[in-house]
């Protein structure tokens, strides 16, 4: 099997629902361009993916990666994975390029296999609870009775994306404490928002409320920040989001002592092929890698991955609405369609037929 083209298809993207997050990030996006990536091979099974910053995607496959990938073996992913990291040597690609086209390339090899991607890796598991992971809303108050319908909705624990400011979200953390009661598992994700002053602050009020984890409190460029926080904080500290490094960060992060747990996913880890690496590395050390953020190709990995204990579920609105790959209890189940599984009928920003091709 031989990879005969790669083509790319500009979408528009409606906007989103309005949210926010913290102070001084961005919230909901305007209408945007997308783009879907098509890997055709020459025995007629197509891979594709889906990228949210289309411009992006079109050029660097124009420029860089049509010229790298045609006439390459699409199963052939490890080798095509190393070949990407060294253009990024020359481009520092966005990771989620390089996500892009291995999820597409993880769509061929199961479409070729006729099974679903995780049971490609080797799936670990049929099901996975998820939880609801918040937007910002704006006051205790609200956030309660967000957290109130969630579990009325069949979740079984709560993140919060709170405001950015350390005391104001030290208080908000012990007030949901207070009010779902000790049995709850609860996170906190920052956002990188903080310098270690205000991370230590907050940590501890998380530590005294029983938080599950405390989740990129700083930026995470400085493993050295995250070794000082470590040092002073109880609460267990989940780490690994963001960096650009993928899996060389992550090692750095558990070699500090600090990691209780590490981020994997597809979409910020260098895709499927990235995300099993920074898996079976946290693995080796006994350290969970709770996959970020939601979407198909994360489906796959919360299935295959041991480590991961939970399916990231986004709540942005309130009234809340239940995703719909959750299910009434709270559920997130296997997917079994074929490849990613894919359903133009309900993706982003429609490809048309001609595409397709499918």
């Amino acid at each position: 099997m031989r990879i005969t083209s790669l083509d790319v298809e500009l979408v528009d993207v409606p906007a989103q629902p309005s949210f926010r997050w913290r102070a001084g990030l961005a919230g909901s996006e305007p209408a945007s361009i997308g783009a879907w990536l098509a890997i055709r091979t020459d025995v007629g099974v197509d891979g594709f993916a889906f990228c949210p910053r289309g411009l992006i995607l079109e050029d660097l496959v124009d420029r860089r990666l049509r010229g790298e990938l045609v006439g390459a073996d699409p199963l052939a992913r490890e080798y095509l994975w190393n070949r990407l990291w060294e253009l990024d040597r020359v481009e520092y690609l966005p990771l989620y390029v390089s996500g892009v086209v291995d999820v597409a390339l993880w769509d061929v090899a199961g479409k070729a296999a006729g099974m679903p991607v995780h049971a490609v890796i080797g799936s670990f598991r049929r099901e996975i609870p998820a939880y609801a992971s918040t937007a910002t809303f704006g006051s205790v108050e609200e956030y309660l009775d967000v957290a109130d319908q969630c579990l009325e909705l069949g979740f079984s624990a709560i993140k919060l994306h709170a405001w950015g400011d350390a005391r104001r979200d030290a208080r908000l953390s012990e007030a949901l404490r207070e009010h779902v009661g000790p049995d709850i598992p609860l996170m906190y994700d920052g956002s990188g928002g903080f310098d270690l002053l205000d991370a230590i602050y907050l940590g501890d009020a998380l530590s005294g409320a029983d938080y599950l984890w405390y989740e990129e409190p700083m930026r995470e460029y400085s493993v050295t920040a995250y070794r000082q926080l470590g040092r002073r904080v109880d609460v267990p500290l989940l780490v690994g989001e963001v960096s650009p490094g993928a899996h060389m960060n992550t090692a750095d992060f558990i070699s500090t002592g600090v990691a209780a747990a590490v981020r994997t996913g597809a979409t910020l880890r260098g895709g499927i092929t990235g995300s099993m690496r920074i898996a079976h590395l946290a693995d080796s050390h006994l350290i969970r890698s709770e996959v970020h953020g939601g979407g198909l190709p994360n489906q796959h990995l919360s299935m295959a991955i041991a480590g991961t204990t939970f399916y990231e579920a986004l709540i942005y609105s309130n009234p809340v609405q239940r995703p719909a790959e959750v299910d009434d209890r709270g559920m997130v189940r296997a997917i079994d369609r074929p490849g990613i599984g894919w359903d133009f009928r309900g993706d982003p920003g429609q490809p048309s037929p001609g595409f397709l091709r499918e």
